[in-house]
């Protein structure tokens, strides 16, 4: 049964390492205290990350952990995460990133203010040391139509709400699964809608599966075809034609917000 208010925390876990205390900690730390972490990890064969687990587990029993047997991909283990959730609210946050203290409790807010089924926030960009690289700010509002050129959501970001369609898990293909589950929300509720506060702190790694933007357009071209059911040309067309421009302009805005945001803090 679905906890009213409760917001459940989904979270993948893989050989993560030091990351994943910061991680923990910036939502445990949250002022928003009606909280659960839903922790599923893909097989993890680091000492160190599952000693963490079973740190957290230990000291707080917010923290639920299930552990997978053999590696499934991160969409396989978000989407056991949400089984297991209880809460109104299903967020994500992957195992090395993290949040500002208020992020919950101003987003949930923004959420009850403007009745939407799904939000997301700005969040910064820092590296492995954890310096600020940059910023990616949020549209104000998110539509179906818009996703469908590039995805726009910080997963790290978002948040939906169960009680107006229920739950929605990811679709299961390897990569690019959190664009087709915010598509197929959009598809239902047709408006999302961003607070343009930077709430998140994306950790961007040189070896991370999204820095390898080449190795990822079939996977793009793969949403076009396995979500809004695109003929193999279409898809291809409508990658070249819509969502590079598209993605282009985006980067460009962020190197610009990012400029201004480092010259300003």
């Amino acid at each position: 049964m679905m906890k009213k208010g409760l917001v459940s925390v989904i979270m993948p876990t893989f050989n993560t390492g030091e990351p994943l205390r910061e991680c923990l900690d910036s939502v445990l730390s949250q002022t928003y205290r009606n909280l659960e972490i839903v922790i599923t990890d893909d097989c993890s064969s680091d000492p160190f990350t599952l000693s963490l687990l079973r740190e957290y587990t230990e000291k707080d029993a917010r923290v639920r952990v299930e552990h997978f047997t053999h590696n499934q991909g991160a969409g396989v283990a978000r989407n056991r995460s949400i089984e297991r959730a209880e809460g109104q609210y299903i967020a994500f946050l992957d195992s090395d990133d993290k949040w500002m203290p208020l992020k919950l409790e101003q987003q949930i807010a923004f959420m009850q203010e403007k009745q939407c089924c799904l939000s997301y926030t700005s969040y910064l960009i820092v590296n492995e040391t954890g310096t600020t690289t940059g910023i990616v700010k949020c549209p104000a509002e998110m539509t179906f139509d818009k996703l469908k050129r590039d995805d726009k959501v910080g997963c790290l970001t978002a948040i939906y709400d169960v009680s107006f369609y229920g739950k929605f898990f990811m679709p299961s293909i390897r990569k690019r699964q959190d664009w087709g589950l915010f598509l197929i929300i959009l598809r239902q509720c047709h408006n999302a809608y961003g607070l343009d506060e930077p709430l998140a702190c994306y950790r961007k790694r040189s070896n991370s599966l999204s820095s390898k933007k080449v190795s990822l357009v079939k996977y793009n071209i793969n949403i076009y075809r396995q979500i809004l059911g695109f003929s193999k040309l279409k898809a291809i067309l409508y990658f070249f034609c819509i969502f590079l421009p598209t993605y282009f302009l985006k980067v460009w805005k962020v190197k610009r917000d990012s400029k201004n945001y480092l010259k300003n803090n």
